[in-house]
Order: structure tokens, then sequence, then C-alpha cells
């Protein structure tokens, strides 16, 4: 059965949750935490990515993040391998190091805000690292005791989440403090995904989609679930329309070019030539937003790195809009 594509869009909030494989330990000592946790603090400034809250566990990590400039898929693709790769040369291991692919739950934020914020610094109590509210108070690996202030950190939404509670700091965080030790008496609640579930026979049935009850990727009411698979459905049927119809990266070239009046090999050749790197930014952002290209195979196509088609995307997205140049193309050109 295939597995479901992600929903992303800038501005959504995700619940992530990564487990190492077999259960195995993905933290054997704090280097591994603090080697983590540096990759995570540099992707969050580089991608403009939201974290307002986050736990490590010796087997799994939960992060509640928000959609910055670059897709959710991208970010966590590039912190579970850099990670991984560094974990297995410090411990002499090989082989995969996180169990298939983490999960990531599109949340409907007015009404889990907050609880998973709680549900997630819970999290150490819960699997018994620290016995109790002044253990997790001083716990450093996880976002609970910088929100309290008794660490520093810059790259963690601290401030949007006091707002929640009150206007000014002190005041805030004992509030905070006080919600989140009400979850312990209240008990674990499921915030795990649950919604509505798209089913579908196929693409060929793509147009005759039933809503079911359950759906592991998002978390929120039937409104909520009904909209976030709408706006998903339609990306897909787009860019399934396209390429059903042929039109493919080599027409996506052309169409580019052609509307920027430039040749289409611009595009393809290398070099960092004012005009070159503006058509080929214009052409990532559409073949990842309108084709669904990943941005892995953009950048074999292109002999560019991921980060560069990163930043190509992001730039392209820009310039289109600057422009005005909208994605309207003729399939059988």
């Amino acid at each position: 059965m295939p597995r479901k594509s992600r929903i992303d869009a800038v501005g959504a909030l995700h619940h992530v949750i990564m487990r190492g494989i077999d259960r195995s330990r993905i933290f054997r000592d704090d280097s591994d935490r603090e080697d983590f946790l540096r990759r995570l603090s540099s992707l969050m400034k580089d991608t403009k990515t939201t974290c307002y809250a986050w736990a490590l566990i010796p087997n799994h990590i939960h992060l509640l993040l928000k959609t910055g400039t670059v897709p959710i898929a991208t970010v966590m693709r590039r912190l579970l391998t850099g990670y991984a790769v560094s974990f297995n040369r410090r411990h002499k291991r090989h082989g995969h190091l996180f169990q298939n692919r983490y999960k990531s739950i599109l949340c409907q934020e007015d009404s889990y805000f907050l609880e998973l914020v709680r549900y997630i610094h819970l999290n150490p109590i819960r699997a018994g690292i620290v016995p109790d509210m002044d253990g997790l108070d001083r716990f450093p690996f996880s976002g609970h005791s910088a929100i309290l202030g008794k660490c520093k950190n810059d790259w963690q939404d601290i401030e949007g989440l006091l707002r929640f509670f009150a206007d000014t700091s002190s005041l805030a965080r004992r509030r905070y403090r006080s919600f989140v030790e009400k979850g312990i008496e209240e008990g674990s609640c499921d915030l795990t995904g649950g919604g509505l579930i798209r089913s579908s026979g196929g693409w060929t049935n793509v147009t005759k989609q039933s809503f079911q009850k359950s759906d592991e990727r998002i978390l929120g009411d039937n409104d909520f679930v009904e909209q976030a698979l709408r706006s998903a459905r339609e990306q897909m049927e787009r860019s399934y329309r396209l390429k059903v119809e042929g039109f493919d990266l080599d027409k996506l070239a052309y169409h580019v070019a052609a509307f920027l009046k430039v040749d289409p090999e611009e595009i393809f050749a290398l070099g960092k030539d004012r005009t070159r790197v503006r058509v080929r930014s214009i052409f990532c952002y559409f073949a990842v937003r309108e084709l669904g290209i990943t941005q892995v195979d953009l950048s074999r196509r292109l002999n560019l790195s991921p980060a560069a088609v990163t930043f190509a995307v992001r730039r392209g997205e820009r310039l289109a809009r600057e422009i005005g140049m909208p994605f309207v193309v003729d399939t059988k050109m």
C-alpha cells in the first residue's frame, strides 16, 4: 500500500515524531544530544522554521514546528541525514538509525497548540527520565527549561509561546508552568493524529474522493481536516494532470524561458550569471510547486547541491511574485 504524501504549507503547524529503528537509542550520551541540537538550531535559523516545543528522549524525538520558507520535509531530511551520518561515525556503527520515515502531523493551531506544547514537554516525565516537575524544570534536553529561563536558546520561539499566558514574562512563565503541571494530573491524551482520511482507488479515481474518519497525518476538527485535504488534493490533482499530459521539466524550461525571453539552455547551464540564476530560480520554484518534483531530483538534474536548490526555490517564489509570472501553460506545447 503506497504511503501517503506529506501535507504542508507556509505557516502550517506540525507535530513531528522520530523514533529509533527497532526502538533502539538514537541518543547514547550528551554529546549526541548536543550534536543534534546544534544541527537543529542551524536549520531553524537557515530555513526560518519556528520551533515552539521539543523533547529528546533516548529512543525518540518530539518537535512542534511551524513551516517557514522551506518545506518541513526538506528541513527534516537535512536534519536526520546529517545527524545519522554523524552518529554512525561517532559510534562506529552502520545502517539505518531511524525507524522508517518520521511522522509529521498537520495540526489545527487554534485548538491544539497549547495542548501539544504541554504534551511534548511532559514526555521526559512520562518516559521516566526525570521524576517530577522540579526535575523537568532543570532538564536541559527539552524546550521546557528554556521557556522558564533556566537556559538560553535563541532558535526556539519562547516569546511567542509566553504571549499566550500573559504580557509580562515573569507572570507568563508562572502560568505556563502551572499549565504544564496540571497536565500530569489530567493524564496523557492522544495527540498523534486523527481526523478525516482521504480514500482513493488510485489516480484514475482522484475526482471520486470520499472522506472517512481518522487520518494519522492530521490533528483537528472536521472542517480543518477537510480544508487541509482539499488544498493537498488540489495540488496533487494539478501536478498529476500536468504529468499525464506530458508536461515535464523540459517543457517547464521552455515555458519559463519563453516568458522571460531567454534561451532554455540558460536554466541548465552552470554558473552564477545574474540572468541565469534568476531564470533557474523561477524554474526551480515552479518545478517543486506545480510539478511536485523533489528538490533532491532537481539537484541531480541541475548539478547543484540540495541546499542550493532550496535557496533557488525560495528566491524563485519571490521573483515570480515580483514580476507577476502566472503558471498558465499549454500542455500540448
